[in-house]
């Protein structure tokens, strides 16, 4: 086999993820009210299988081909009536990456206030919407907590096969989990860090 035979496959090819968990795209919406910037959540419906009742930005799984501007302007749409026109991109975030092999890219977006007027919540996504000052996540820095992602390798992994027969110092992972609290609320998890980049600004 030739290098050219041998490299042909990837000349055309997209980078994503060796995982197979997905990529995602949510838009982080910015709204204006009375001249200051406001975030726009949802908590997500009662009876969805994933993350009931928790705090999040409009968003979703990447369809085959879709840029992540594109997914999160559909899935907005989809789960809030607004449409495409109505939100301006403005820049594409830090992306994240998930120790379920998933990756999340947020993109920052303005809506126009008016469309907030005409909202059409999915019933079977979304269950309300809220807005909260972006000046708060600025001057009111989350609680964070983290925990350890500690490798758990078999007795049947063949340590003798790599040159290390005694064992291997396998790195641990460290996660961080930042939350807000608005009102009764709790903005936390992947839209907690999502918030807290936005609000630092970028390193």
């Amino acid at each position: 086999m030739t290098i050219a035979q041998f490299a042909a496959p990837w000349r055309d090819h997209q980078p994503r993820p060796q995982t197979g968990a997905g990529e995602y795209a949510v838009l982080v919406p910015l709204v204006e009210r009375e001249g200051k910037a406001h975030l726009l959540f949802e908590v997500r419906a009662p009876r969805m299988k994933r993350q009931p009742g928790e705090v999040c930005f409009p968003g979703g799984r990447m369809e085959e081909g879709e840029s992540r501007e594109a997914c999160a302007l559909r899935e907005t749409w989809e789960e809030l009536g607004i449409p495409p026109e109505k939100v301006e991109i403005l820049a594409r975030l830090d992306f994240l990456m998930h120790q379920s092999g998933m990756v999340l890219y947020p993109v920052l977006g303005q809506v126009d206030p008016a469309a907030l007027e005409s909202l059409r919540l999915n019933p079977a996504e979304v269950a309300e919407t809220f807005l909260v000052p972006c000046e708060h996540f600025v001057t009111h820095p989350p609680q964070v907590y983290a925990y350890d992602l500690v490798p758990q390798v078999g007795d049947d992994f063949p340590y003798g096969a790599i040159g290390f027969p005694q064992g291997y110092p396998w790195r641990k992972g460290r996660v961080e989990v930042p939350i807000y609290r608005w009102g009764e609320r709790a903005i936390w998890g992947l839209t907690g860090n999502i918030v807290r980049r936005l609000a630092q600004g970028p390193a």
